[in-house]
């Protein structure tokens, strides 16, 4: 990215935000395009602009389609359970034989490629919590505008499997899935930094919340966005962060995912030999787990890679002189007891008096503490209220 389009460039990019619809964004985009000066430093953008242009022009068609009577199948799955985790991979990879062995959904597992047209959602269990594991359909090379629907499952969900065929070239799919998935803004690992630009209404002003490293000046930051005539808008800065990366958010919003690898077919000759080349170019952050969807291998190490990779812990609810529930409430790690109690109901937070705390995070036994006490998986929370 540049901070130094010309003054007709930016005018032609406002066009497009201002733009309602596909047809006028596809319009202003092509003038935007035109305008772009053509050297190394605009490669990134000239290229995210065709590829949002490819979008655009798919979107039109399935409005088309919808108009003429046709129906394109949906893609949206509704989140359930602790957390929704999407399996993303090449065809021919064992997404739906994962699918179907982890969690038992029925979905058919064929011989031919790319069977998969929509995705087929599951329940995994693992303690008393379930996962909801999502099959997207196959990513394709080169897959234009498809590639952007199924990326966009992994954009809404809360993490990412990525399945990959041990016997199939496993590097150099990880390499190719990892570039798609960047083009599309999604990281499978917390780049160095990137910013977060939320429009909002009610937002008077740009308002820069820094929960990282500024490498330029907030009045810097602020001629550029109105540069491009945003005047309002919450600014969320993650990480090392330059005047950069704040103008390539204004493009395209950076979107980080928790991750785990399943190097499936691990029963299969010579697939040792393919995981060992596998972990040299998979960064650390990434959790490998070599399984096999065939005979059942190391498929009890997903549960638990998951609940750790999401960084999530389980708190038991207890009414005053009550058992505790079967039933946890599942937060993020670094959650409170105020998180609990809006997380049951609102009047627990405005009524609150004290709460009483059983488990990891109790100094003893019934400790009592206030709302910002931070919590621990298994804890039991109890919450007085005022009379």
């Amino acid at each position: 990215m540049v901070t130094n389009l010309p003054a007709e460039a930016k005018a032609k990019f406002i066009k497009y935000m201002e733009a309602k619809t596909p047809e006028e964004k596809l319009r202003a985009l092509e003038e935007f395009l035109s305008a772009v000066p053509k050297h190394k430093g605009t490669e990134n953008l000239v290229r995210w602009i065709r590829k949002r242009m490819a979008e655009l022009r798919e979107e039109i068609e399935e409005q088309k389609r919808k108009r003429s009577g046709g129906r394109a199948p949906s893609f949206f799955i509704e989140k359930e359970g602790a957390a929704q985790v999407v399996l993303l991979g090449y065809t021919k990879a064992g997404k739906s034989s994962l699918l179907r062995v982890l969690t038992g959904a029925r979905v058919e597992v064929t011989d031919y490629p790319y069977a998969t047209r929509v995705p087929v959602p599951g329940m995994l269990q693992y303690e008393d919590i379930q996962f909801q594991l999502v099959e997207a359909p196959s990513l394709i090379p080169g897959g234009g505008g498809w590639n952007t629907r199924v990326i966009g499952l992994g954009k809404n969900s809360d993490g990412i499997a990525l399945v990959l065929d041990l016997s199939q070239e496993p590097v150099e799919s990880f390499k190719a899935i990892v570039e798609e998935l960047q083009e599309h803004g999604l990281y499978l690992v917390k780049p160095r930094g990137y910013v977060v630009i939320e429009k909002k209404r009610g937002v008077t002003g740009i308002r820069i919340i820094n929960y990282g490293k500024l490498l330029c000046a907030p009045e810097d930051i602020i001629k550029l966005l109105n540069s491009y005539r945003i005047y309002n808008a919450v600014v969320r800065v993650y990480g090392e962060v330059d005047l950069d990366d704040v103008e390539m958010a204004i493009y395209e919003n950076i979107i980080y995912k928790p991750t785990i690898i399943l190097a499936n077919k691990i029963d299969l000759p010579n697939a040792m030999e393919s995981l060992k080349e596998l972990m040299k170019v998979v960064p650390r952050d990434i959790p490998v787990i070599p399984v096999s969807a065939l005979k059942r291998i190391n498929l009890d190490k997903i549960g638990p890679t998951l609940f750790k990779v999401l960084d999530l812990i389980r708190v038991y609810t207890k009414p005053p002189l009550g058992e505790p529930s079967k039933k946890p409430l599942v937060l993020k790690r670094g959650s409170t007891v105020l998180d609990v109690a809006r997380a049951i109901h609102s009047e627990l937070v405005e009524k609150f008096l004290y709460a009483r705390i059983w488990g990891p995070s109790a100094k003893y036994p019934g400790q009592r503490v206030g709302l910002d006490h931070v919590l621990q998986d298994g804890d039991i929370v109890e919450i007085n209220l005022r009379k």
